[in-house]
């Protein structure tokens, strides 16, 4: 009965103390289903990194490294992207139509630019801006590789015109360009509005850089063209193309590495970048230390990673070469750091390209708690995103010869001894310089040495050997050497003869040394002397006839200008130095209108010319003014007069008229200082209007001002020369004249003589100035 129960049961259902144990078998299934397929995938993931490595030419754990990035990337779990791998050969992008479709498009092509043209930046640059641009808007994308010298190559476009493929194949350091900036700051230039930098091709629109980073550093640059401005690159777009640049970056790393690394090469770092250097670094005998840039997040270099020293560096703290790769340059030598230290020089040589060296620098070191100093000679040199440091003590084996070579070379001498028995010669390296011989050619000897000499001096060489091998005595003579293309050079040799232990002439020894500076200057000195008198003459007629041309446009004050209300006091302050005839000029005359004109005015410049040019604007205003022009149009004409007329001057004025029947004051200025208003005890500048200095645009205009004058109101007109002092601010010095101007005077003489004596300019200039006071009177009063 219960067997029979037990069979209903199994055929018509389970009994409910089975379920826990069937729950488990369920889960051990799915468990197991899991593994196989994980197993399943990383065994296809392994098989599809093998082909990646094999088509890349790099290691396994590079290809490992980089199908992980491409998948996380393309928006594929790593299967995914493996299977992709493993199913292209040569893929046929899919062209699909529509939004729905975008993110299936960028993923087909970010697999395939990835992969299908490893080697070719040109089919690369084409797959990226087909197939991920263009449906945006792009036109052009352009790929450059960094090389050791700092320059940009490139190494392949899509959508430039082959005048720009050709134009833009290198691009040096200097040049300002998008792709020259992103290697500068190790930063991306987004710039949708367009720029004012070089550009490639003809488009003005948006454009982008990228950095195409490995490690390392900066290996490239991609550049990517759109032919109108963009709103906005916002963050999603920004990110999508720092992926491409990404890939883009990965894909070109067999046209820098066509070779897989040997095992065993060094960290990632400029010497697995040129990793031919290292053997080449190790044979010579000067010290070398390769490092690269490390860089923040937003591109600026934060300190430079040692990635090699050669077999002659010797670490000024005692540490063995072998401790010093994978440190940091700060961290090796934090004294570097100070301000113009040895860092702040190699991160400008890392910015521009240019070299850098100098002699006789010290280097701190810190050993322990001990700051080590070393006078050191520095070299260092940008290779790709890094640097090269050589630095070798000046105080070596090799010290003393050194310093006797710079002193040979300051000195522009060189050392000779020739034996006489064996007719050797020995020169120094300097000499060879002297005469213009490649060191590889022998030394002259002093039997051939009239042979190099012009013919004129062959009298001196033989005097020269005549005392030194006959006469057996220290001679020294001058004569002039001819080179080989032509040149000549006029060389001092002092020399003696050297005997044996036996008294026996054995050698000859001596110096050579250049004076063709020294004598083509004692020529020039002696053509100077003769010329002087007759410049020192000629100067004086000019200083007497440019005093006098001045003193002849500066009159005294016009009586008629004084009869009509006014009084006027004018003073003249000539510069301390005689020769500096300078250009300032004033002028009060009344006019046929009634009004009066009173002016000052300031020619650039201290000569006949500055004068000639004040007599012309001076005599061009009175001719002006007599039409009854206001003083606005008055300086547009003078600015005609000096732009056209007057010998191409500059010169700044105030023009001013005052009308007697109504006690106005219309004035311009063309670059001058404004008139000052002395009104009681305040003093003010009267308002700025506008009015550029006279012969520079023949098409400038000149703003009018109105002031109306009331009773004992003083105006005080002048010229720079009046307040000008070195390192003063001209605001400072016009604060300083108001308060001289403000205190009490009893007439406009007084004033004139005071303000004259306390301003006290230092820049020896010349000096006008023009106080005018209403005169006052019951018949007038305030409006």
């Amino acid at each position: 009965m219960r067997s029979h129960v037990s069979g209903s049961a199994r055929d018509g259902g389970r009994s409910a103390g089975d379920a826990p144990l069937l729950g488990v078998i369920a889960r051990q299934r799915r468990e197991l289903e899991d593994l196989r397929s994980r197993a399943a995938a990383d065994k296809l993931v392994d098989i599809a990194v093998g082909a990646l490595a094999e088509r890349l030419r790099c290691s396994i754990a590079e290809a490992s490294q980089q199908l992980a990035q491409l998948a996380g990337v393309a928006g594929l779990t790593p299967a995914e992207f493996a299977t992709a791998v493993l199913e292209q050969g040569e893929p046929t992008l899919p062209r699909p139509t529509g939004d729905a479709d975008r993110h299936r498009r960028r993923r087909a092509w970010l697999t395939q630019a990835a992969l299908s043209y490893p080697s070719d930046g040109s089919q690369i640059a084409a797959a990226v801006l087909t197939e991920a641009l263009a449906p945006h808007g792009a036109v052009a994308v352009v790929l450059w590789q960094l090389e050791p010298d700092g320059a940009l190559t490139m190494v392949g476009a899509a959508g430039l015109r082959p005048v720009d493929v050709s134009r833009w194949q290198r691009v040096p350091p200097p040049l300002d360009c998008a792709a020259t900036r992103v290697i500068r700051d190790g930063s991306p230039c987004w710039w949708p509005g367009g720029t004012t930098v070089a550009r490639v091709g003809p488009w003005n629109g948006a454009r982008v850089a990228l950095p195409l980073h490995r490690p390392g550093g900066v290996a490239g640059v991609v550049e990517i063209c759109w032919p109108a401005p963009l709103a906005d690159i916002g963050p999603g777009p920004r990110r999508e193309l720092t992926g491409l640049a990404d890939l883009c970056a990965m894909s070109l790393r067999t046209l820098a590495d066509t070779e897989p690394e040997p095992a065993g090469a060094g960290a990632d770092g400029l010497a697995d970048r040129a990793g031919w250097l290292l053997a080449l670094l190790d044979a010579i005998p000067a010290p070398v230390l390769l490092a690269h840039a490390m860089r923040g997040d937003d591109g600026a270099v934060l300190d430079f990673q040692v990635d090699h020293v050669n077999a002659s560096f010797t670490d000024p703290a005692g540490r063995a070469r072998e401790a010093l790769p994978g440190r940091r340059l700060l961290e090796l030598y934090p004294l570097m750091g100070a301000n113009g230290g040895t860092f702040e020089r190699a991160l400008a040589v890392l910015r521009s390209g240019e070299p850098y060296h100098a002699d006789g620098v010290l280097l701190h070191t810190l050993v322990g708690d001990t700051v080590v100093t070393d006078e050191v000679d520095v070299r260092v040199a940008r290779l790709f995103d890094g640097i090269m440091i050589s630095w070798r003590s000046a105080d070596g084996p090799h010290g003393s010869d050194r310093l006797f070579s710079h002193l040979q070379r300051l000195g522009g001498f060189g050392g000779w001894q020739q034996d006489l028995r064996t007719g050797t010669v020995r020169w120094t390296d300097h000499t060879y310089d002297l005469f213009h011989r490649p060191r590889t050619d022998p030394p002259i000897l002093l039997e051939e040495l009239d042979q190099h000499v012009h013919p004129d001096d062959a009298t001196a060489v033989e005097n020269l050997r005549d005392g030194l091998l006959r006469l057996g005595e220290p001679v020294a003579a001058s004569f002039r050497i001819v080179h080989d293309d032509g040149t000549m050079r006029r060389l001092r040799v002092f020399a003696e003869p050297v005997v044996d232990a036996q008294g026996a002439l054995a050698a000859a020894r001596g110096v050579y040394q250049d004076i063709t500076s020294h004598y083509r200057t004692q020529l020039a000195l002696d053509v100077t002397q003769g010329q002087l008198a007759d410049s020192e003459a000629w100067a004086d007629d000019q200083h007497r006839l440019a005093v006098t041309l001045q003193r002849a446009v500066l009159p005294e004050t016009d009586e008629a200008a004084q009869a009509s209300g006014l009084t006027i006091a004018v003073r003249y302050r000539p510069a301390v130095q005689e020769h500096l005839v300078g250009g300032d000029w004033y002028d009060t005359v009344l006019l046929p209108s009634g009004d009066v004109l009173l002016a000052v005015g300031d020619v650039a410049g201290h000569s006949i010319r500055t004068v000639a040019g004040m007599t012309t604007l001076r005599n061009g205003l009175r001719g002006l003014a007599v039409t009854g022009a206001g003083p606005g149009q008055l300086l547009r004409w003078l600015n005609q007069v000096a732009y056209h007329l007057a010998g191409d001057i500059t010169a700044t004025a105030v023009c001013c008229l005052y009308r007697p029947a109504d006690h106005t004051l219309r004035w311009a200025r063309a670059g001058h200082l404004p008139p000052v208003l002395v009104r009681g005890t305040d003093a003010q500048s009267l308002p700025l209007p506008d009015g550029l200095l006279l012969g520079v645009d023949p098409e400038a205009t000149y703003e009018e001002m109105t002031t109306e004058l009331h009773p004992d109101d003083m105006l005080l007109l002048f010229t720079d020369g009046l307040i000008e002092r070195r390192g003063t601010a001209i605001d400072d010095a016009l604060d300083n004249l108001l308060t001289i101007a403000a205190r009490p005077a009893a007439d406009v003489h007084q004033r004139a003589d005071d303000i004259l004596t306390h301003a006290t300019p230092d820049t020896d200039d010349d000096t006008c100035l023009i106080v005018v006071q209403l005169q006052p009177g019951d018949r007038f009063r305030p409006r």
